[in-house]
């Protein structure tokens, strides 16, 4: 079957549908993060690059998805989802895998090399960061369910408490943020200009990815609102 016809089909029975399917490739994107992570601190850059690649791919499959759902989202639907309200949290939603993809891009490009120091680190708060991914995949997840309850009853106050867990674990990212620039910081003086100004920038994107799902849960509390 072609690609077009299996997406103009799952729209009939669903508009949802191709939503959730996006969220679901974009945390299996994000997902990769801490393998090709443990692969950069050990130096391991054969095995980075593989991972890489499947970032790659992943992140593509997401954009094919998005773009087939823009191609055949009808101009007015007959449920109580606007068209605005989709196509707005379909590129937040995408914003994460597309992060992803650029930090990936960003360390391999340079080889950059992150001190073993920052490890553990850095891995505990990326895994926080994939937390919040997660937990907006979740809520999302749960759009059908809110459709045929008209976004009111126990099922939009279970979707609103999903949305206030993300916020919380949103801020845990800040606070983990904030603490594992203090530990470059002290580093800095050991490791080249160029690559600390990078660490930097990984680490602030690393942020963006639970900063994007925050985002999404965001846009999909603003859905129940109405």
């Amino acid at each position: 079957m072609a690609r077009s016809s299996y997406f103009s089909r799952i729209f009939v029975t669903s508009p949802v549908t191709p939503l959730q399917k996006h969220i679901n490739s974009v945390v299996t994107c994000v997902e990769l993060l801490p393998d090709y992570f443990e692969a950069v601190f050990d130096r391991d850059w054969e095995r980075a690059v593989k991972i890489q690649a499947e970032i790659v791919s992943n992140e593509e499959l997401c954009d094919t998805i998005k773009n087939e759902l823009r191609l055949h989202l009808p101009s007015s639907l007959f449920m109580p989802i606007d068209r605005r309200d989709v196509l707005e949290v379909l590129d937040l939603q995408d914003a994460i895998a597309n992060i992803s993809k650029d930090i990936a891009g960003l360390i391999l490009g340079r080889k950059l090399a992150i001190p073993k120091e920052l490890r553990q680190q850095y891995l505990g708060f990326l895994d926080r960061c994939i937390d919040a991914a997660r937990q907006a995949q979740v809520a999302i997840n749960e759009l059908d369910e809110l459709v045929v309850t008209g976004f009111r009853g126990n099922e939009a106050e279970r979707v609103k408490g999903m949305i206030r867990q993300l916020h919380t674990i949103e801020h845990e990212t800040d606070e983990a943020q904030i603490s594992l620039r203090a530990e470059l910081y002290k580093l800095e003086s050991d490791l080249p200009p160029v690559d600390v100004i990078f660490m930097y920038k990984v680490i602030d994107w690393t942020g963006d990815l639970a900063d994007a799902a925050l985002s999404t849960g965001n846009r999909l509390q603003l859905m129940l609102a109405k």
